[in-house]
């Protein structure tokens, strides 16, 4: 366990912390959040609109008529497909913020620069090919959720950098004193602006110049019109991985809990990087769904609400073992602290307070756990017992059992949540038993005591 922790400490710790600094993650991390309280409220309407109770189809057709589902879903295109939108002002924002620059400036520059970049139309020619062509007041609705995210990322840490290095090299339009805040930053934006939407428009321009003369088709991009259709060609492979991957799903789990146990938050960490894939293969789910198609993607982010039940490290069970079976009064203490925060997924009490970091027993059935019902979850949905999750994301501070329902709009999700639940129950029992004997042997001055007779 020495050299375990000497490499945690000496090769994971260093790097986790640079990777929790780095400002473009943040940004990334930050901005993405910005668009999750609009995701949260579409998946309550789409909740409502495929509810599986019988009759309920025909309940709703008899007060909404029969377009009741269009109807419905009305508040759900206007959330996540608007998703990739927000999050480019979002990310330029917090970035700018990092840099000292207006932010508010940044966000409108970067959205601009987005929709430049974004095609108006699609339409074919007569031999069949499709073209982009840009028509008024026609802006394609999937091109601003999740399919155009990962192009809304990249304008947004594209269009800050270069906005934030003209205006700290002072390349700007300085107005005279007097003159209101609001209007002097405008007029300060502007030289950035126009760099930066200049910037955008000749890198369109030049991806459909290279379309016409088949140069792309040559270098393996064929059919490819616009920025949108790059960046999905060089993901579709890696996202595919993922969302297709149990060892895709390992990795992300393994890696979230490694960085726990050395104290930094893995998920805020990993964010910037897995967020954008994983809610592509959500809303992937959500459009086949609507669609009434078969749902494509098993790992989603919705997935891991079958997994990191309590929070990561899936440490709900370790406090209920505190709360029914700890003799240690420190461990019955902070059960009775644990225990309201467990239920509603912070686990912050438990990880800092046992403590899990830094812990050579408690880190490996915290990292042992969520990796074993990654793999289950995976093989259950997979096989087709549990169904895969359809879209919605619910709350993270939704209870155990009830997001379970709602990630898969099914009683099978939160069977598959009570399922994991007595796995986690299994494999934390003798580490639990060891924990708290120390616990107790330390209150009553043993601590020679042989923690391995407790299993």
């Amino acid at each position: 366990m020495s050299k375990y922790n000497s490499f945690l400490e000496n090769k994971v710790m260093p790097i986790a912390s640079k990777m929790a600094g780095q400002r473009h993650l943040l940004a990334l991390r930050d901005g993405i959040i910005l668009t999750m309280p609009l995701i949260i409220i579409g998946s309550l309407f789409l909740i409502l609109g495929f509810i599986p109770i019988p009759g309920y189809n025909e309940f709703m057709a008899s007060i909404f008529g029969d377009a009741w589902m269009t109807k419905l879903l009305y508040p759900v295109g206007a959330t996540y497909d608007i998703m990739a939108l927000i999050a480019t002002f979002g990310i330029a924002y917090r970035l700018a913020e990092q840099y000292k620059v207006d932010p508010l400036s940044a966000g409108a520059v970067a959205v601009s620069a987005f929709l430049i970049a974004t095609p108006y139309f699609t339409m074919f020619t007569p031999e069949g090919t499709e073209i982009a062509v840009q028509v008024g007041g026609v802006i394609p609705v999937t091109l601003m959720g999740s399919k155009g995210l990962f192009v809304g990322i990249l304008i947004a840490l594209f269009s800050t950098e270069i906005y934030r290095k003209i205006i700290q090299k002072n390349i700007v339009i300085k107005m005279p004193e007097g003159v209101p805040p609001s209007v002097s930053k405008s007029f300060v934006a502007l030289i950035p602006a126009v760099i930066v939407i200049s910037s955008v428009w000749l890198i369109r321009i030049g991806i459909e110049n290279l379309y016409h003369l088949n140069f792309l088709g040559k270098l393996g991009f064929t059919n490819t019109t616009s920025l949108h259709d790059i960046i999905t060609l060089l993901l579709s492979e890696p996202l595919g991985i993922l969302s297709g991957s149990l060892i895709g799903a390992i990795i992300y789990t393994l890696l979230v809990h490694l960085l726990w146990v050395c104290g930094l938050h893995g998920s805020s960490i990993l964010g910037g990087v897995m967020t954008p894939i994983l809610l592509t293969a959500t809303d992937q789910n959500r459009l086949a769904l609507q669609a009434g198609e078969e749902l494509p993607n098993i790992v989603t982010s919705p997935f891991f609400e079958l997994v990191f039940m309590g929070g990561s490290g899936v440490s709900i069970v370790f406090v209920v073992m505190m709360v029914l079976f700890a003799k240690s009064e420190q461990s019955k203490q902070l059960g009775k602290i644990a225990i309201a925060p467990s239920i509603f997924n912070i686990n912050e009490p438990v990880v800092f307070g046992a403590p899990v970091v830094m812990n050579p027993l408690l880190m490996i059935p915290f990292i042992l756990t969520p990796v074993v019902l990654t793999v289950t979850t995976y093989i259950m949905m997979k096989s087709g017992f549990i169904p895969l999750t359809n879209g919605t994301l619910p709350p993270w501070t939704t209870p155990p059992i009830i997001s379970g329902f709602l990630a898969t709009g099914s009683w099978k999700g939160s069977l598959m949540q009570i399922i994991n639940l007595v796995i986690a129950f299994a494999i934390y029992l003798p580490f639990f038993k060891m924990w708290d004997k120390q616990n107790t042997a330390m209150e009553k001055g043993t601590e020679n005591i042989n923690v391995t007779k407790a299993i």
